[in-house]
C-alpha cells in the first residue's frame, strides 16, 4: 500500500505530463484552449483523474466543451503511453478526464455578490433620508421609569 505522499506527488507529476502533452506534443485543434487544473490519482495508483476547463478564442465566445471532451477521449491512450515513459511506474493508470466546475462555481457566487452589494446599496440609499417611526430614542432611561418604592 502506498502512502498519500507519493500519490500525491505522482498525481501532480501526472498532471504536468498531461499539460506539457497537450501544450507542445498533441497537435488537435481541439485542445488549443483547453487547460489541466488539477489532478489526483486513487490510492491504489490505478487511476488518476484529471480536472480541465475550457476557455473561448474570445471572452465573450463560450467554450466548445464537447468537442474538448472528444479530443480529450481521442488523445487519452497516446496521453497514457507519454504518462507511462515519463513516471517510470510498473502500472501506468487509467486517465479520466472530468470537466473542472469550479470556475463556473466561483463565476456564479461573484455573481451573487454583486446581486448582494446592488441590494445593500438600495437599501443605504432608501435608509439615508430615512426617520424613526416612533420616539427619536425608543430605549427607556433606568432613572426616569422606575417607579419609587420603598417596599422592596
Amino acid at each position: 500500500m502506498t502512502g498519500k505522499g507519493r500519490a500525491g506527488r505522482l498525481g501532480k507529476r501526472i498532471g504536468e505530463i498531461v499539460a506539457t502533452a497537450i501544450e507542445h506534443e498533441i497537435k488537435d485543434p481541439r485542445l488549443e484552449y483547453v487547460t489541466i487544473t488539477d489532478s489526483r490519482i486513487t490510492a491504489d495508483l490505478r487511476v488518476a483523474t484529471l480536472y480541465y476547463t475550457v476557455r473561448g478564442e474570445t471572452l465573450d465566445e463560450e467554450p466548445d466543451l464537447e468537442a474538448a471532451e472528444a479530443a480529450l477521449t481521442a488523445a487519452r491512450g497516446r496521453l497514457r503511453t507519454m504518462v507511462g515513459r515519463q513516471t517510470g511506474v510498473k502500472f501506468t493508470p487509467e486517465l479520466t478526464f472530468v470537466l473542472d466546475s469550479v470556475p463556473d462555481a466561483a463565476r456564479h457566487m461573484e455573481e451573487l455578490l454583486a446581486r448582494a452589494r446592488a441590494s445593500d446599496e438600495q437599501v443605504r440609499r432608501a435608509a439615508e433620508n430615512a426617520r424613526p417611526a416612533g420616539d427619536e430614542d425608543p430605549y427607556r432611561k433606568p432613572e426616569e421609569d422606575r417607579p419609587e418604592d420603598d417596599d422592596r
